[in-house]
């Protein structure tokens, strides 16, 4: 089967999710979260709140069937109202007995939530083109899913079943798919990049043989064709959705594949030139240095070195 342009992203990212837990609540509440560079999902089970994000316009209202992603690293307030004053995350957490925190008097409001851990050299990638906030409300055409998946988490998390670990995080896994899919289907909110390209559909024909393979020579007239459009038309469409054109968009991927080719020490720069389509390794090096500002090899010790440094810090 054909790797579609977004499994090829979360793949080079080395996407993982993971649940972190949830919070019960009831009567006045509130609780101050702090910043953080993690991507973090949340899913209201039963109840409503206000999401208060800093350097958001306004509060927002989040209700039961609800999901939300943060991407921005910024502090915020979940509460019953917006009268309440907070306490911090950490003072909460101090309470806490297994994965559920509990705040208030009474259990009107659950909700369960993940973070996603991202390879650190390909992170900015989705991180970038992702806005502070994706709200994913109870009447989407994919809370019935998001909904599900909610529901097998609190059943996982309730039935304590051999693998509860595992299965939580291909849950959670498959609920940040889920957000990106309903996010992709508002293409038209989504700023030019390569997020609303591989949820473009017109693209979508050249993008999987760009991603099915990457090495390959391809000609603007073949893209064009795979997308039924004529050369002009194919150019125009791509730079306006996708922010760059056809083959500065298949040198970028070619590229982030190369990156992650040169973090295994078994990958020698020319091997890594030749399956990416590039003649001489020379060749292959100036388009490195091109989009990376440094050479192969220079990416390559820096990367060791750093890894040196982690080692040696513990």
């Amino acid at each position: 089967m054909m790797l579609d342009p977004f499994s090829d992203l979360l793949k080079l990212l080395s996407a993982q999710s993971v649940i972190s837990g949830g919070l019960i609540a009831g009567g006045p509440w509130a609780v101050a979260i702090p910043s953080s560079d993690k991507l973090k999902f949340w899913g209201i089970v039963r109840g409503h709140c206000w999401l208060v994000l800093e350097g958001q316009d306004a509060p927002v209202a989040v209700s039961e069937g609800d999901v939300f992603l943060l991407r921005a690293a910024r502090p915020h307030v979940i509460a019953s109202s917006l009268d309440v004053a907070p306490i911090d995350l950490e003072q909460l957490l101090e309470k806490r007995q297994g994965a559920i925190a509990r705040h208030g008097a009474g259990e009107e409001f659950f909700m369960i939530g993940g973070k996603v851990d991202l390879s650190d050299d390909n992170a900015q990638l989705l991180l970038d083109e992702l806005p502070p906030l994706i709200h994913i409300q109870a009447t989407s055409p994919h809370a019935p899913s998001l909904h599900w998946l909610l529901q097998q988490l609190v059943r996982e998390r309730d039935g304590n079943h051999p693998g509860v670990a595992a299965a939580s995080a291909q849950l959670a896994h498959l609920m940040l798919i889920q957000i990106l899919r309903a996010y992709f289907e508002n293409a038209e909110s989504i700023a030019s990049g390569r997020l609303r390209a591989i949820g473009d559909r017109r693209l979508a024909p050249a993008l999987q043989l760009i991603h099915g393979d990457p090495g390959r020579a391809w000609q603007l007239a073949e893209l064009a064709q795979a997308a039924a459009m004529s050369r002009a038309t194919f150019c125009a469409y791509f730079k306006n959705i996708a922010g760059v054109a056809p083959m500065a968009y298949l040198t970028e991927w070619r590229m982030r594949l190369a990156e992650r080719l040169l973090r295994s020490e078994r990958t020698s720069v020319s091997a890594i030139a030749a399956s990416l389509g590039y003649g001489s390794e020379s060749a292959f090096s100036n388009a490195f240095k091109r989009i990376n500002g440094r050479s192969p090899r220079h990416y390559q010790r820096a990367l060791q070195a750093r890894q040196e440094q982690h080692v040696a810090a513990y």
